[in-house]
Formats: structure tokens, C-alpha cells, sequence
């Protein structure tokens, strides 16, 4: 199966360059490439948790440490005289699919992921060559869930279907006016944002080397003039208020007792972030933001129902109100054509007390329209504690 994808891969990029690669269309309001990726890494261990030590024997786990994957993409950059292309020349977005070897294909299984990605120039050192950074953002499939019991049997992932974060920085070198070579330095993230157990999930750092071809020209033109223009909006617009609606569902370990316990079922979590949001240059914006979150696992030690052992543990249901917290976070975002990437760290001084913490995040905005955009995110709590996902929508006023 996996031979045959590498193979399908392979000609799915060579029928790209056969149609395409002779397209001068220079009426074309973007201009396309295809690209190919390798990327070796080394996976750091995962066994950390109590839970997860006591579930399999770590001796007859297997473990993963070396890793490849191999990455087809095809990405496209719009035209210089459209609103996008004047404000951001040089940025590529796309969709891409990989096939990840991680070394122990009885154990975890041999995923395949789909995800979208965008990438800028961020230095230039000449007319060729120039530093690049690119995010990497999808799901990936086939993985092996935990078993626990045999050998081969993994600790990093519980479930089939796993989220896939990449970050990389490099050296991008153009060869004439169709080729360009890419190499540089690579982290992953594989994990389920804490919807089954177990989720240490896959960390990965490693190199990367690509080479794309462009399928056309770029469309160059002397119109000036345009309905729309992306720079007078921002000047008009500095001050700006998101608001995001989101939920999630998640697993929880009660460690309120001498031994910890792997609950039953899932636990939905709700939230709302309003964040003013100020425009301080072309791409950057930064601000705070006021964070709400009803999360129905939390606040459960003070309503153990007395009696209940490990073995049959109950709860009596906690007010709603106790279980949510508030916190504010200062916020940075990287804006870019159609994606903005939204960082923050802040602090809850509302809720119960395993709340009570720093917390981090990290969103990825997908804009559909000036206003509307759907919002994909994670949080963790004292940058190492897994929290939740954050999956909902968002609306912008100015």
C-alpha cells in the first residue's frame, strides 16, 4: 500500500509538470509550483506519564527514534496586481500530503498526512537566494492506537487519526527562472490534542531539502488602479476586535486520589476569546485578550463521591459555574493571504484550582472573508500540561 502511494505521488507530480509546465498564461491572477520534500529527523522519547509506564512493559516497546517522510506540494502565489500579491509578493500557500516512515510500522503504522501550508521570504540575500520560513498544518491517518499489552505496542498515540504541526526555516536558492532548491532545519508535532489516551504524541526535529518548479509566469502589471486596496483598509482599520467562539472534547486523569485514574467517556469543553487586536505593521498584529472557558472535567475532586474506589470511581456533577475559568493573555499574530498564525500566553485568575495556572495557545485563522474566519487552535497549561483543542469561528469588528 505505502509503495504504491510513493508511486502514485511520483506521477501525480510528473503529470503536474507535464500539463502545466508550459502555462504562460499571464492573465492569471496567481502563478503555481509543485515541489518535493524529503525530511530525516530524529523522534525524541515520549515515556513520561505514570499511566502510560504502568500500561505496557517499556522493555518490549519498541522504540522510535529515526524518522522520514517524503512530501509532495503544490502551492501558489498571487499575482502582483491583485490586493493579495501587491501586499504580499513574495508568500506561498498551498495543500501538501506526506508519507511518514517513523521506524516502527508494527508499533505505530506508516501515516499518511494531508495539511495546508504557507511560507514567506523573511531575508533576502540577493536576487537568489533567501532565508524562508513554512508552517505545515493538517491531519494525518493510519496511525496504530496503543494496545498495551504486546510487544511492538506503542505509548504516544490513542487514536487512528492524529493532528500534524510543522515549523521550518531555511535557505531557498533559485536555479534559472523555474527551479528553486530549498534546505533547512525542520520540528514536527503528531498528536490528538488530548481527545484520547494516551497523547504524548510524536516530536520530531530534524533537516529538510525540496526542489520546486514553477508552472508559469507571474503576472506583472502597470494598473495601479484597484477597487480595493489592501493598505488603505489598514491604514482605515488599526484597531480591530476578534471574537471567537470555540469547543472541543477531551479525556481526563483524576489524580485526586493515591493512584491516578483514566475517567471514562469524553468531556466537552466551551470557550470564548474576545481580543482587541492592534495593527502595527503590514503583517504583525498584537494585543490582549479576555479568555473564557467552561471545561465539564474540571473541579471533580470536590465532588469524589465518598466511597467510590478506582476501580468504580463516581462523581456528583459540579455547578456549571465552578467549572469555568477566566483568564487574560496577550496576543501576537502573523497576518498572511487567506491564514493568520495567533500566539498567546496569559494567566487565569478565575476558576478551579487546577486552573489556576499560565496557559499557552497557539490558532491558526483561516479567513473566508474580511470578517469571518474559522479558527483551529491548542492550549496547553504551564507549557507542558496538554489542555484542549480549540475548534470554532470567529468574527471580526472594526
Amino acid at each position: 500500500m505505502i509503495i504504491r502511494y510513493i508511486l502514485s505521488m511520483a506521477l501525480f507530480m510528473v503529470s503536474c509538470l507535464n500539463v502545466f509546465g508550459e502555462n504562460t498564461d499571464t492573465c492569471s491572477k496567481i502563478w503555481s509550483s509543485v515541489g518535493l520534500d524529503v525530511r530525516p529527523a530524529y523522534a525524541f522519547p515520549s515515556y513520561k506519564d505514570d499511566i502510560l509506564i504502568s500500561m505496557v512493559d517499556i522493555a518490549n516497546a519498541k522504540a522510535t527514534k529515526l524518522a522520514t517522510s517524503f512530501h509532495l506540494k503544490y502551492s501558489f502565489t498571487f499575482a502582483t496586481d491583485t490586493p493579495q500579491g501587491r501586499f504580499y509578493p513574495c508568500a506561498w500557500q498551498g495543500v501538501g500530503t506526506s508519507v511518514n516512515f517513523l521506524g516502527n510500522q508494527k508499533g505505530i503504522g506508516t501515516p499518511i498526512s494531508v495539511y495546508a501550508f504557507q511560507g514567506a521570504p523573511f531575508f533576502r540575500i540577493n536576487n537568489r537566494m533567501s532565508l524562508y520560513y513554512e508552517w505545515n498544518f493538517g491531519a494525518s491517518f493510519g496511525w496504530h492506537k496503543c494496545d498495551g499489552k504486546v510487544a511492538y505496542s506503542n505509548l504516544i498515540v490513542g487514536s487512528k487519526v492524529n493532528a500534524y504541526i510543522n515549523i521550518g526555516a531555511g535557505l531557498r536558492w533559485k536555479l534559472g527562472d523555474r527551479y528553486a532548491v530549498t534546505a533547512g532545519l525542520d520540528l514536527t508535532h503528531f498528536s490528538n490534542g488530548n481527545t484520547s489516551f494516551p497523547n504524548p504524541g510524536v516530536n520530531m526535529a530534524g533537516i529538510r531539502i525540496g526542489v520546486t518548479r514553477d508552472l508559469g509566469k507571474e503576472h506583472v502589471s502597470t494598473n495601479k488602479s484597484n477597487s480595493f486596496d489592501v493598505d488603505t483598509v489598514r491604514r482605515r482599520h488599526k484597531l480591530q476586535f476578534d471574537v471567537t467562539a470555540y469547543g472541543a472534547w477531551r479525556k481526563r486523569v483524576y489524580r485526586g486520589g493515591e493512584t491516578p485514574v483514566l475517567l471514562n467517556g469524553h468531556y466537552p469543553v466551551v470557550g470564548l476569546d474576545i481580543s482587541p487586536m492592534w495593527q502595527i505593521k503590514k503583517i504583525f498584529r498584537a494585543g490582549c485578550s479576555v479568555d473564557l472557558q467552561w471545561d465539564q472535567s474540571t473541579d471533580l475532586k470536590r465532588h469524589h463521591a465518598y466511597g467510590s474506589t478506582s476501580d468504580d470511581i463516581r462523581f456528583y456533577r459540579p455547578p456549571i459555574f465552578r467549572q469555568i475559568c477566566a483568564g487574560i493573555s496577550g496576543r501576537a499574530e502573523l497576518v498572511m493571504p487567506i491564514f493568520s498564525v495567533n500566539v498567546g500566553m496569559g494567566y487565569n485568575f478565575m476558576g478551579p484550582e487546577e486552573t489556576r495556572a499560565t496557559y499557552q495557545l497557539a490558532n491558526l485563522k483561516v479567513r473566508f472573508s474580511e470578517r469571518f474566519f474559522l479558527n483551529i487552535g491548542y492550549q496547553l497549561l504551564n507549557f507542558q500540561k496538554q489542555n484542549n483543542l480549540m475548534l470554532g469561528v470567529g468574527y471580526s469588528f472594526r
